[in-house]
């Protein structure tokens, strides 16, 4: 491969993370933006809750850092909850600043909502069309800048790595494949941005976009870096169940409007299992609802949406309002049929309280990273704010300086052409992995079921790395040959988990060990996975 770019910093994403910070490093030099589709095509743009922070004088520090402890069942580093949580505020005003029209309640101040698991209203919204928003501003401002360039769809395949003077891990960039155009190459940087998004693509039923492939984790590991707790799936408890409603989110914040959870039969069935009833944190309401399901053998639950009233939810809600309408049910009025679905990654690479890697110019930030914010099960809305707060401090660090050296590129994909079957092929084993985690190692899991995922993704992961190695790239076989590797590593460290604790929860171990512990899991320069497991206080990036 050749070098067909080269700037100060690369970004590889183009949600909030990685324009929050592709605006913020231009300071230091010219920054490059590849995006895998469209600009716009993140999951940020999908979000619909908001972004959680300290707004009103009621509420405070401690009860934010409290209540992302509490939902993080033990395993939340306090150091990194408590500077995102105290961070909070100032970027809130700072996208004011940019232009993002936040709501406001009718004396002029934030409109502030409430979700599970928060015990104070503190939802700072754009009503259920926050993440658009965000991104609107965010995409207009970069586009205004002189000093970025963005890429549309440029798939990034591998980050280029090799050794400074110093012997130590650094990163000079990353490969990339244009698969509507064929292109490929190299781009050079004195500093790059995972910012890829989560890994929900791994599985057969999620709330993510089809982007959502677990690009930045694959890369990562194959890079050398540390991956943590990626056990930690977290399913949203309600995504819309409806033949024709693809990966619709019903936001957590109807329920923190007053809307309620009811079985088919019309019970509050969240009421008798948790004193937060339907607001309890997501990991709970989601296995609740699976239960719920598996138990009656019904194929969804729903959520009744009366409390709020018809003319509330319209205002409130009027993109959902917009999307019932589409499919027949009347907003405020008809229950509403929903089902769990995978929604966010809680792990991911390591990455220490500058968004710092342990390679050398390599960063991440947004839900690829794992900083210890989320621990075993995220708080709702404290997503957005962490890769606001990550991208900030990421964007400080100024840039290596370029050391002279060239090391030898990322592995190329093969030349052959594909063979004629191998749409068929790759549609099948696209499949094949996406069922087999929603089967195998979804909400509720198994020990001998992981064990039985584990040895089919291997073989898997294996059949994608081959043909990656042998044909001409294309952009689905770079995905699938992410999602195996995802799909073997997430299993993996489910199967090292022999406790149940937030969103891991193993039937035949329902108890919670004392002692929180993580998972790590690192790839050997020839692919051999090593696992540890270490208290959480005594382990960095």
């Amino acid at each position: 491969m050749r070098v067909v770019h080269e700037c100060t910093s690369l970004v590889l994403g183009s949600g909030i993370a990685g324009l929050t910070y592709a605006l913020k490093a231009s300071r230091h030099g010219d920054v490059l933006i590849l995006t895998k589709k469209s600009r716009a095509d993140s999951s940020t743009n999908r979000a619909q809750g908001g972004v959680a922070s300290v707004m009103d004088p009621t509420d405070s520090f401690d009860l934010h850092t409290e209540d992302t402890l509490r939902a993080g069942a033990g395993l939340c580093r306090r150091e990194a909850v408590e500077l995102v949580v105290r961070e909070g505020p100032r970027l809130v005003r700072e996208l004011i600043d940019w232009g993002v029209s936040f709501t406001e309640d009718p004396t002029g101040a934030l409109d502030l909502g409430q979700e599970g698991g928060h015990s104070q209203r503190r939802i700072v919204h754009a009503k259920d069309l926050t993440g658009k928003e965000i991104e609107r501003v965010l995409t207009k401002a970069v586009e205004e800048n002189s000093r970025i360039r963005l890429l549309e769809n440029h798939l990034a395949l591998d980050l280029w790595t090799g050794s400074d003077s110093r012997g130590r891990p650094r990163c000079y960039g990353a490969s990339f494949l244009a698969p509507e155009t064929g292109e490929s190459g190299l781009v050079r940087a004195r500093q790059t941005l995972l910012a890829t998004g989560g890994c929900g693509k791994v599985y057969l039923y999620t709330t993510n976009p089809d982007i959502a492939t677990a690009d930045g984790v694959a890369m990562a590991a194959r890079a050398g870096c540390p991956i943590v707790n990626l056990e930690f799936v977290q399913f949203h408890p309600t995504c819309l169940y409806h033949p024709d409603a693809k990966s619709f989110l019903i936001s957590e914040a109807v329920r923190g409007e007053g809307a309620i959870l009811r079985n088919l039969a019309g019970d509050d069935f969240m009421r008798a299992r948790h004193e937060l009833g339907s607001l309890a944190t997501r990991d709970i309401v989601a296995r609740e609802i699976d239960f719920q399901m598996k138990e009656r053998g019904d194929k969804c639950v729903l959520l009744d949406p009366t409390p709020i009233g018809a003319e509330r939810f319209r205002r409130r809600f009027p993109n959902i309002s917009q999307r019932l309408e589409e499919f027949g049910l009347e907003p405020g009025v008809d229950p509403i049929p929903v089902v769990p679905a995978a929604h966010y990654m809680c792990g991911g690479v390591a990455t220490d309280l500058d968004g710092r890697t342990a390679i050398d110019g390599l960063f991440t930030a947004g839900e690829v990273a794992f900083t210890g914010v989320h621990g075993a099960n995220r708080l709702a809305s404290n997503s957005l704010l962490e890769a606001l707060v990550m991208a900030d401090r990421a964007a400080r660090s100024e840039p290596l300086a370029d050391d002279g050296g060239e090391p030898a590129p990322p592995p190329s994909p093969g030349r052959e052409p594909p063979g004629a079957d191998e749409g068929v092929i790759l549609d099948h084993e696209w499949d094949a992995v996406r069922r087999l985690m929603w089967d195998y190692v979804g909400l509720v899991r198994t020990r001998e079921r992981l064990d039985q995922a584990i040895g089919r993704l291997r073989v898997m992961r294996g059949w994608a790395e081959d043909l990656y190695r042998r044909t001409r790239p294309s952009g689905d076989l770079a995905e699938l040959r992410n999602i195996a590797l995802a799909g073997l590593l997430l299993s993996r460290s489910a199967r090292h988990r022999s406790e149940s604790r937030g969103l891991h929860f193993l039937t035949d171990r329902p108890e919670t060990d004392p002692e929180a512990l993580e998972t790590w899991s690192r790839l050997t320069p020839d692919g051999i996975l090593i696992e540890s497991r270490g208290l959480p206080v005594a382990r960095t990036a």
